[in-house]
């Protein structure tokens, strides 16, 4: 089945959440990404994947409203946000973490959460005392648990290693409750005790939220998705799921033997 008829099937299941189709950016006289299409599951995690340059990471800014595509179109829940800010995005239930980490690092790992929940609560709540934001209240100490961030509560965002800044940022991607998470290189610069942590913890959210994830440790992505998207000089070279993807020859020779000449 050709990529487009796999599309297609997919579609026709009625449970996607993200179409892309077709979509284009140009700086100048480069292409950076040229006619991407695919559709995201709900529920499922959707890896993008791609050698250093291929476009993978300007393909996630434009689906996160980051950058205006010059053509092409992206749905959400069936809605047209092609071109939309990333703040109306997440009023929209799409929320996404960066690939350098975005956190307040003077103030602490509660206020951090505690603001980033502040979505849920009424406009109207914003000049009252913070006691009546019961709902970011609520939603920072569930996240607390959740993240096992007890024992870091009251430390600052600045004093976290680097693996706990990085699920503090998930964290707080998560803290408006949103219906798809996207995922920028999440586990980059991380041990790899950290990394292998973040993988189970990104797996334990699959099913509950939709997951785009845009990873360059190859291992990780393989043993965490269930739909994987290739891309090469700025266009998709192929997709499927992990088994199908690691045995495409056009991949192998794209993405893993250059990976496995370097080795």
């Amino acid at each position: 089945m050709n990529s487009g008829h796999m599309e297609m099937a997919q579609d026709n299941e009625g449970s996607s959440i993200l179409k892309v189709r077709d979509i284009s950016v140009r700086f100048g006289a480069l292409l950076a990404v040229n006619a991407v299409s695919f559709v995201a599951q709900r529920g499922h995690i959707t890896s993008i994947i791609g050698p250093n340059g291929a476009g993978k990471s300007t393909l996630f800014n434009l689906i996160s409203g980051a950058l205006t595509p010059s053509g092409g179109k992206v749905w959400f829940e069936g809605a047209d946000v092609t071109g939309q800010r990333p703040g109306a995005l997440v009023r929209k239930g799409l929320s996404r973490s960066f690939q350098i980490t975005n956190l307040f690092f003077e103030i602490s790992v509660y206020e951090n959460l505690r603001l980033a929940a502040q979505v849920l609560e009424r406009p109207a709540k914003l000049l009252m005392p913070l006691r009546s934001n019961v709902l970011a209240r609520q939603r920072t100490e569930e996240l607390i648990e959740q993240f096992k961030f007890a024992d870091k509560v009251h430390d600052l965002a600045g004093y976290l290693s680097h693996g706990e800044q990085r699920r503090l940022e998930i964290a707080v991607a998560l803290a408006g409750r949103p219906k798809m998470l996207l995922l920028d290189e999440p586990t980059q610069g991380m041990s790899h005790a950290d990394t292998e942590e973040t993988g189970r913890l990104i797996k334990d959210l699959a099913g509950d939220i939709s997951i785009l994830l845009v990873e360059h440790d190859v291992d990780l992505v393989m043993g965490l998705s269930d739909h994987v998207v290739v891309m090469a000089q700025g266009a998709k070279l192929a997709e499927g799921s992990p088994a199908a993807v690691r045995s495409n020859p056009d991949v192998q020779a794209a993405y893993f033997g250059r990976e496995a000449a370097h080795a």
